[in-house]
């Protein structure tokens, strides 16, 4: 599978316990972060990631959805007007 085929998943990312969530952002594994809170990080993973994160336990994982289920949860939450496409 090509790099660019792989599934990504949208993941909250917690920091176990005594570390932080500026540890996390140390992590040396590519981690696309698109919210920091103060608990915990917002990102995009791949599978691959994903499974190194949880195998070192470098994280608290909650899997969101894949980006794509995500990003069309998103999509018909900014449109709650719009029923199956009828207006």
């Amino acid at each position: 599978m090509a790099a660019q085929d792989e599934v990504r998943w949208v993941v909250r990312l917690s920091p176990p316990p005594g570390r932080t969530v500026r540890d996390l952002l140390e992590i040396p594994l590519p981690l696309d972060v698109w919210q920091r809170d103060a608990d915990a990080l917002i990102a995009a993973v791949t599978e691959l990631t994903l499974n190194e994160l949880e195998r070192r336990r470098l994280a608290d994982v909650e899997r969101l959805g894949t980006t794509a289920e995500y990003e069309e949860r998103a999509e018909r939450a900014a449109r709650p007007n719009d029923r199956d496409g009828e207006r």
